[in-house]
């Protein structure tokens, strides 16, 4: 078929390899415009932008899509499908109407649970066991279209939010292509979203991601990992912040936030984690036991 391509992080680069290499045609690749990041403010565009242009695809970045000469643009593309994933700009009806079969959009979630920005991070703080990938076609609502296909991935216990991202994003490029191949067969069936059990997957506010150890450690550890490697879940401790990337819970008990032990056990509101992975500003990730070596917090200490 002929899709048009919509995406910008890193998480829909597998879904357009996969449509490309599937033999579908990609008329354009619609992505955010580059930002300046870096010591040297240099633009850096996104990883969708650079693997379409090494894959010799044409790229559009307009800064809205609510300007008509944008819409007409994008029809005049006289494409059979949209396919959206994480592109970052909302579409307007007119460009939800455009493609003949209509946008598809791949979700990380099992919709209607963690509608919104940041479902991966939140079903894994929320300590969810199971979570997923959506295929489902868009509507004006926010992630409120029918659906069409879904796949169901399992949250191991000590599974982080960059874990699971790769993961899904593999399982989601394949199951894009299948929702592909079922659309062009007109075999693709798509049902409205059930009304119970919807949830919102806010986006991560900075004061969400400090730690606090007055939780149960359940709960702190599902932070952690939920939060890594980014932003990052952290504590302070001599005045320096320090992210926690990985960690295990614990049996053990003491003041929250007071260090156990010389492994970096830590006390919560009930029973401990342990600290395993752990990153200071300015260094890269290091074990705890490397960590310590460079920066001794002794038992007793109560961390903040």
């Amino acid at each position: 078929m002929r899709a048009i391509f919509m995406g910008t992080p890193d998480f829909a680069v597998p879904t357009l390899a996969e449509i490309l290499g599937a033999g579908h045609e990609i008329p354009a690749v619609y992505t955010q415009p580059p930002r300046r990041a870096g010591r040297g403010m240099a633009e850096r565009p996104s990883p969708v932008e650079r693997f379409a242009r090494a894959s010799g695809l044409p790229v559009r970045h307009p800064q809205t899509l609510r300007d008509p000469e944008v819409q007409h643009a994008f029809a005049a593309l006289e494409a059979d499908v949209a396919v959206v994933v994480a592109y970052g700009l909302i579409l307007p009806p007119a460009m939800l109407q455009a493609p003949r079969l209509g946008c598809f959009n791949l979700h990380a979630s099992l919709l209607p649970r963690w509608r919104g920005a940041a479902p991966i991070q939140r079903a894994i703080m929320a300590g969810d066991r199971e979570t997923g990938v959506t295929v489902m076609r868009m509507d004006e609502g926010l992630d409120t279209g029918d659906i069409g296909l879904v796949e169901r991935v399992p949250i191991g216990p000590d599974t982080t939010a960059g874990e699971l991202h790769d993961t899904l994003a593999a399982v989601g490029a394949s199951l894009m292509v299948r929702a592909l191949a079922a659309a062009e067969r007109d075999a693709l069936e798509f049902r409205p979203q059930p009304e119970d059990g919807v949830t919102y997957a806010a986006k991560i506010d900075k004061a969400e991601t400090r730690i606090d150890w007055r939780e149960p450690a359940s709960r702190v550890h599902d932070r952690i990992r939920g939060l890594s490697p980014q932003p990052g879940a952290w504590f302070e401790a001599r005045g320096q912040r320090i992210k926690v990337l990985r960690s295990r819970r614990e049996q053990a008990g003491g003041e929250p936030g007071e260090v156990l032990d010389d492994r970096l056990t830590v006390a919560c509101g009930e029973d401990a984690v342990r600290l395993l992975v752990l990153q200071r500003q300015g260094r890269s990730a290091t074990t705890a036991e490397e960590f310590l070596r460079g920066f001794p917090i002794a038992p007793g200490t109560r961390l903040g």
